[in-house]
């Protein structure tokens, strides 16, 4: 064949080929299963109106993704359903099963009531599920459980009642199962020690009973466990918590919970620890724990003895809070004498204990501020420091305020907006704005991670440069949860292109960004397209 002649056919084949994918529609199944829940829903602002006519993946259907090319089948086939944040109410139809090569469903967001639909099952192609923030009552179908290829399931932050499905054992690709704020009930199911890959186990604010399963210290992959605002009233928690392999968070705070402290020097990787809101009683362990801790809260218990002196070898530390328990003996002063914190913060707060006597200068560097109100030691007349710096330590505990930002001084007409991009420098651009939430971080204080982690973290996630990050507002969700608003920065020029914007907004919502323990995992809460983005953005 000649080279001509081989040119011609390869042509011919493309042309067929194109002319093929162009007559090619969406499978019909799953045409009339998006119909059935369009009839469904309730869409008040008429964000599904282009699904009244045409074909889902030829006409662009809002929040519709399809696979790129046509199935063996000769038809297209959902890839995605994205139809967060629209105002939908109503219900979610059955036939939502019928999209079964489905990858990611995400209704985060809305209004959407009634059962979540057991059909759900079927698609067993489903790696997202992400349904929180919603309205949807009723226990979570069993059959969640057969989905062997799930990733990720939210549905947190809905009516939920009813206990957690033994078949959710079953789940062997789950690294996320975040259930909180709603009324689960009943006990954590043993079966959820099954999950080898599950990373994140988050189910605080719930009705969960019962004891904390031992077996769950033998997740190999576990990183945060996150328990708190539960009524495992009288329960203990158990000595095999000492041996979680990867963990880095550990919070059951306001559980009930009884008994003594285990020993969690083990743990290597611990960073953030709650215990706190719980009827502890005991000392506290004096073997040192992580050095990469951040956080100890064991305030708002029973416990006895004194101040283990192995928290003084703590260089990551940025809360002690031991408040409102029976602790006795000295202030141990070496927890923050001739230390170097650098940009860190250190709060210690020893309020409403028993302390009669502190082992050196109670005087604190400035970045460190110390708490003793209702101790002993403050009326004592033998510590001639603790009057020089009584209002300080031993007064009522004060807010710490927030650095408000420096004016910009080179503001000038600007049609899109002036985002501060250094102190006192703004630039006139369109900038996407996100409002972003970390849902279970493993540190007290935000600002001495900031500028280099976070935004470091961020911008690489989104193939960005540090520059293009700008956090125009953060601020403390019950201590539990940050909440921030990002501004992301055209490089070189005021506005974003569709496809950037299109890539950036994927990479937020395919949870695909790189894996961090430290920050713990995000919650996408609104991506709005303002501006010049309003309608040059196509869904």
């Amino acid at each position: 064949m000649s080279s001509r002649t081989f040119h011609s056919v390869f042509l011919v084949t493309v042309c067929c080929l194109l002319l093929h994918a162009a007559d090619s529609t969406t499978d019909p199944t799953e045409v009339n299963a998006l119909r059935q829940i369009k009839r469904s829903l309730i869409d008040p602002t008429r964000n599904l109106s282009k699904w009244e006519k045409g074909d889902p993946c030829n006409t662009n259907w809002t929040g519709i993704v399809c696979f790129k090319n046509p199935h063996d089948d000769g038809h297209f086939h959902i890839q995605e359903l994205q139809l967060m944040r629209l105002n939908l109410s109503g219900e979610l139809a059955p036939e939502v099963g019928q999209l079964s090569f489905l990858e990611i469903l995400n209704l985060m967001w809305n209004n959407l009531t009634g059962r979540i639909p057991l059909e759900i099952g079927r698609i067993t192609s489903l790696r997202l599920l992400l349904l929180n923030g919603n309205k949807f009552l009723g226990s979570l179908p069993p059959e969640l459980g057969n989905l062997g290829n799930l990733n990720r399931l939210q549905v947190d932050e809905n009516n939920i009642t009813g206990s957690v499905p033994l078949s959710f054992g079953n789940l062997s690709r789950i690294k996320h199962l975040h259930f909180n704020n709603n009324t689960i009930s009943g006990e954590i199911p043993v079966e959820l020690s099954k999950l080898t890959n599950l990373a994140h186990l988050i189910l605080d604010n719930n009705n969960l009973t019962g004891t904390l399963p031992l077996e769950l210290a033998l997740l190999p992959s576990l990183t945060i466990l996150q328990l708190d605002n539960n009524n495992f009233q009288g329960s203990e928690i158990p000595e095999a918590y000492g041996n979680f392999p990867r963990l880095v968070k550990l919070s059951l705070r306001n559980c009930g919970l009884q008994g003594s402290i285990p020993d969690l020097s083990r743990i290597t990787n611990l960073s953030y620890l709650d215990l706190s809101w719980n009827n502890l009683t005991g000392t506290i362990p004096e073997s040192k724990l992580s050095d990469n801790m951040t956080t100890i809260e064991l305030s708002y218990n029973n416990l006895t003895g004194s101040i283990p002196q192995s928290f003084s070898d703590l260089g990551s530390l940025q809360l002690l809070s031991l408040e409102n328990n029976s602790l006795s003996g000295s202030v141990p002063t070496s927890i923050w004498q001739n230390k170097s914190f650098k940009n860190n913060k250190l709060q210690v707060d020893l309020r409403n204990n028993n302390l009669s006597d502190a082992t050196g200068d109670l005087r604190t560097p400035d970045n460190v501020t110390l708490y003793l109100r209702g101790n002993p030691i403050c009326k004592s007349t033998s510590i001639p420091i603790v009057k020089q710096v009584f209002e300080y330590i031993c007064g009522e505990k004060k807010q710490t305020s927030t650095k408000s930002n420096t004016p910009c001084s080179n503001v000038s007409s600007c049609p899109f907006e002036n985002v501060q991009v250094s102190p006192g420098i703004c630039w006139c651009i369109a900038p996407l704005s996100i409002d972003y939430r970390l849902k279970s971080p493993s540190f007290f204080f935000f600002t001495p991670y900031i500028e280099h982690q976070f935004m470091e973290y961020i911008t690489t996630s989104l193939q960005l440069e540090t520059h293009q990050l700008a956090i125009d507002r953060v601020f403390d969700e019950n201590k539990l949860r940050l909440r921030m608003y990002l501004k992301l920065i055209p490089k070189g020029k005021r506005i974003f292109n569709v496809s950037e914007v299109i890539r950036i907004r994927n990479r937020f919502m395919s949870w695909s960004f790189d894996s961090t323990d430290f920050f713990g995992p995000y919650e996408l809460l609104d991506f709005p397209l303002e501006g010049p983005y309003r309608k040059a953005f196509c869904t």
